[in-house]
């Protein structure tokens, strides 16, 4: 599946869900994308936790 398809489908209120988790975590938005990805959900409580629970593993 090409990239531009890809956030074609992105509604553009995730899109910037996506922005302001990326910037307030300081996590590029390729990451919060694979935490909704793989989580199943862009609910931001979820996501939040995830990238938190990545960033304590480093």
């Amino acid at each position: 599946m090409p990239a531009e398809s890809a956030n074609a489908a992105v509604p553009a209120e995730t899109e910037e869900e996506i922005l302001y988790l990326a910037k307030r975590h300081r996590v590029s938005p390729a990451i919060v994308r694979e935490i909704i990805r793989r989580v199943g959900s862009s609910e931001r409580s979820a996501v939040e936790r995830e990238i938190e629970k990545g960033k304590a593993r480093r």
